[in-house]
This record gives structure tokens, C-alpha cells and sequence, in this order.
């Protein structure tokens, strides 16, 4: 049985296959269409995904005539279907096709991606269909929705306004304002932030709209960084408050997390002192649904083998060259494998430094237009990390910003507020990465490297050997990359 999961005209289009009980591919379109945030499937992803071979079931993400209904009635970003969308039935035969509901897609994508035999679900996103929030109960195959909070209460929409307020992009560029909240004095603004937000049951703000009637002049840079402190301390209040709530009622101390709330890392780490395990499958947003919509119509656990799950460049990841790229100049690039399936790279589409420079975060923002304000992540050894960080246990994901214990040797990767977004790598979850960092450690006695995603700001992650090639061409920065486009 070939199932294949498909968001499309929705953000983050992406296409995922469940073969047998067996993740075999799951793929962004905005890789293939080079468009940021794509709303439609491309049809290059979908001739990739063929070659898989055609589906027995089409699962999409979303019930569709839900979706317009909201639209109808409250508002939001109207679209059409994508042309394949609507010739779907020409490129894959008789398949036969289901649609799945916003959040039930998210939680089977985290639940049944987990190693947990029972666990209580949360979903917390802008909005789905017309849900915004819910709560499950799972055990063995079974999920049953507990809770359910619908538009226009929404977690997700509230940070996307202050997303917007400061100027950026809602829906996009929260992850930005997440960035400048350590920046900020989140006193200055509390209280104004929080009359927006004040009880995590409140149902009737609606933040569509944005925040229109901030009460304050928005004159200076550190005007907006005090906003986003204030914003993100406000999130994480009532995310805690709503985990305690679930938490109350919940038959497991296992906590599955989904959405694209749970991106947060800042807030995410607060989580560990609520539940006893949490799990994050590492692409909780729209695009993870994909394999939602896949995995609910299975209806099983699938083991979990990792991220790399998109197009394979192929060839041996090259952890000499990379090495002595890093050994020569303190910084390097490598396109090898199979891409990550997420919004992070994890050591296979990455730009990877010298985490000890005290220069390199602006090296590698100016490499990346990016702000310079804009954190980056350390790629540390699993064995290692407890000498470095104040965690308790592996992040092999980047879902966790914790403290950093020896932040005056690794400058590159500590942010303003003293923490790091911590992934850790051991011998069999990317034993290539595993044997750079050793050496790595060996040569320098330290046992990380800065790793950052592979693009430019506004760009997507580059997917194959002809993004290396053109990306080395326009930045004039070689791209270790071994094998066929």
C-alpha cells in the first residue's frame, strides 16, 4: 500500500509517501519551485515522488469545503486549487483519494512518528480549517481528538500580529521576531502585549487583522525589539498555562507536540518541567502535514529513521573536504544526501563555521543577508553536550534554546540572552556529521561547529547539485557536494 500525503494550496506545499508502514520520501515544493513559502505543488516534486511509484491513496491535508466555509465567513487569504490539484487523477491513475482535517494531520504526524505507546497530543497553530488549538488522547493506533478551540482564539495568530507589527511578514517571519526578542526588556511593553492576550481560554480577540491600535509611537529599532520580548514572554506565559491545562486532565505523561507554534524553541524548553518526554517531529508545520495526511490513513507507528527523507544528491558525504575547508578558512558549505524534510538544516543542505571566532556570526549573516542581529544554531556532539549546554537530554532537532555553559568560547553560537538552539548528533544519526565533529574536537577541543541552513534570506534551502553549483556561482563560495543532480 503506497500512500502519498499532499499539501497543496495552502503554505508550505509538500508531498510525503508512506509505503508499508515505511516513510520513503517527503519533500517541499518551494525546493523545487525556488518560491519561498510556496502555496502549490510543483510539478517536478510530483514527478519526483513517481518515481516512488504511483499512489493507491491520495490523502490530502485539509478538509477543503471546511476551509472556504471559514473564508466565507470570517475571512482569510483566498486562493484556487493548483492546476495539478485539479488534474491530479491525469499524472496518478485510479488512486483513490481522502481528504483528512487540519489538526488530525498534525497529530498523526507527530504521534505516530514517536516512539511513545501512549501520549497526550497538542496542536497549537494560526488556524486550520477553522480549529486553531486542540487536544488529543492517544494509545496504540488509536487518536481521540479530547478538545477542541476554534477562530478566532488562536496562538498562532496572535504572534503572527506582532509578527506584523514590528514589520515583518505574518506567516513567515515570526521565526525573525523570536530572534529579536532577546534584544528586547519585555517589562517595557508587558502590559500592553498581555491586554491583548490576557487568559489562555479567551475566545473572542481575533488577530487576522493584526494589532491596529497599539497604543504606541514604533520609532526606533529597539522600539521593536522590546515589542518582540514582550510578545514572546506573553506566548510562553499562556503556553505554559495551556500545557498545565492539558497536562491536568492527560492519561500519559508523554507529550506530543505539533503545529507551527511548536517552531518556538524559546518556549518549547519550558515544556521539559510540564511533561516527562516530549516529542517534536522535526517539521510540526503545514508542510510536516503532508506525512499527517499519510500517516492518519495508515494509522500505525512508522519508526522513525530521521529527517533526510527529500531529494538525494547522492554520493558519500564528504567529511575530509568539509574538514579541511573549515581547518583553512573557519567556515565551509555542504549539499550531500538526502535533504531534509523541515525548515532546518541538520548537517545535509548546511553552511557550517568555527563556533569559537568571535567575528563569525557577522561573516555568516553578511554570507546569508541577514540581519546581524539573527542567532545561529551549534551542531554538537551528543556525548559532549552536557559539558556545554544546561540540557538534560538529546535535541537532535533544534527544538530547544538552552543555556550555554562556556558562552565565552563559542561566541558564534550563544545569543544576546545567553542561549543556544542546540542540535546534538551521535554515531548512528549522522554518523558522517558524528566523525567531523570529532575531528573537529580532536583539533581544536571543541566539540561543535555553527551549523546554519543553506540559502540566503527569503530564498529556500537549496535542494540539488544545480542550486550548489549556481548558489557557488552567485556567493563565490564553494559548496561540497558529491554525487548527481
Amino acid at each position: 500500500m503506497r500512500i502519498y500525503g499532499i499539501n497543496d494550496s495552502s503554505h508550505d506545499a509538500a508531498l510525503s509517501i508512506v509505503e508499508d508502514g515505511e516513510i520513503v520520501f517527503a519533500a517541499h515544493s518551494e525546493r523545487y519551485n525556488k518560491q519561498k513559502n510556496t502555496f502549490y505543488l510543483d510539478r517536478s516534486l510530483l514527478d519526483e515522488a513517481l518515481q516512488f511509484g504511483p499512489p493507491d491513496i491520495i490523502s490530502y491535508f485539509e478538509k477543503r469545503n471546511l476551509k472556504w466555509l471559514r473564508r466565507m465567513m470570517w475571512g482569510g487569504i483566498n486562493g484556487d486549487y493548483s492546476f495539478l490539484y485539479k488534474k491530479m487523477h491525469k499524472h496518478v491513475l485510479n488512486a483513490r483519494e481522502t481528504q483528512v482535517k487540519h489538526h488530525r494531520s498534525h497529530a498523526a504526524a507527530g504521534y505516530f512518528t514517536s516512539c511513545f505507546e501512549d501520549a497526550t497530543i497538542v496542536v497549537l497553530d494560526a488556524i486550520g480549517e477553522i480549529e486553531t488549538a486542540s487536544i488529543w488522547d492517544a494509545s496504540g493506533p488509536y487518536i481521540t481528538q479530547r478538545e477542541s478551540f476554534k477562530y478566532p482564539f488562536s496562538f498562532g495568530l496572535f504572534y503572527s500580529a506582532f509578527t506584523n507589527l514590528v514589520g515583518l511578514k505574518a506567516g513567515t517571519e515570526e521565526y525573525i521576531l523570536m530572534g529579536m526578542a532577546a534584544y528586547g526588556d519585555k517589562r517595557r511593553f508587558f502590559n500592553d502585549v498581555e491586554s491583548y492576550f490576557p487568559r489562555w481560554d479567551l475566545q473572542t480577540a481575533s488577530f487576522h487583522t493584526g494589532v491596529p491600535d497599539w497604543p504606541h509611537p514604533i520609532e526606533t529599532e529597539q522600539d521593536k525589539f522590546d515589542i518582540a520580548a514582550a510578545a514572546q514572554f506573553v506566548y510562553t506565559l499562556r503556553l505554559i498555562e495551556f500545557m498545565q491545562h492539558a497536562r491536568r486532565d492527560s492519561k500519559s505523561t508523554n507529550l506530543v507536540f505539533m503545529g507551527g507554534c511548536a517552531l518556538n524553541c524559546l518556549a518549547n524548553t519550558k515544556l521539559l518541567s510540564i511533561w516527562e518526554e516530549v516529542w517534536i517531529m522535526p517539521n510540526p508545520g503545514d508542510a510536516g502535514s503532508s506525512l499527517g495526511a499519510a500517516l492518519s490513513i495508515y494509522g500505525h507507528h512508522v519508526e522513525w529513521q530521521g529527517p533526510y527523507l527529500g531529494h538525494d544528491i547522492g554520493g558519500p558525504w564528504p567529511v575530509q573536504e568539509v574538514y579541511e575547508s573549515l581547518i583553512l578558512d573557519g567556515l565551509t558549505a555542504v549539499a550531500s544526501g538526502r535533504a531534509e524534510f523541515g525548515p532546518r538544516s541538520l548537517g545535509n543542505r548546511s553552511l557550517l563555521a568555527d563556533p569559537s571566532s568571535i567575528h563569525i556570526k557577522e561573516r555568516v549573516n553578511d554570507i546569508k543577508h541577514r540581519e546581524q542581529f539573527r542567532p545561529f544554531a551549534p551542531v554538537v556532539m551528543e556525548d559532549h553536550v552536557h559539558d556545554w549546554f544546561d540540557i538534560d537530554r538529546p535535541s537532535p532537532y533544534m527544538q530547544y534554546a538552552v543555556k550555554c555553559l562556556q558562552p565565552d568560547r563559542v561566541p558564534g553560537i550563544v545569543h544576546r540572552d545567553g542561549t543556544s538552539r542546540v542540535q546534538t548528533v551521535n554515531e548512528l544519526q549522522h554518523p558522517d556529521l558524528y566523525q567531523l565533529l570529532k575531528k573537529w574536537h580532536e583539533e581544536t577541543g571543541i566539540p561543535m561547529l555553527l551549523n546554519t541552513s543553506l540559502n540566503i534570506k527569503g530564498q529556500p534551502i537549496i535542494n540539488d547539485s544545480k542550486d550548489a553549483e549556481e548558489w557557488q556561482r552567485r556567493y563565490g563560495r564553494e559548496v561540497h557536494t558529491i554525487g548527481a543532480t
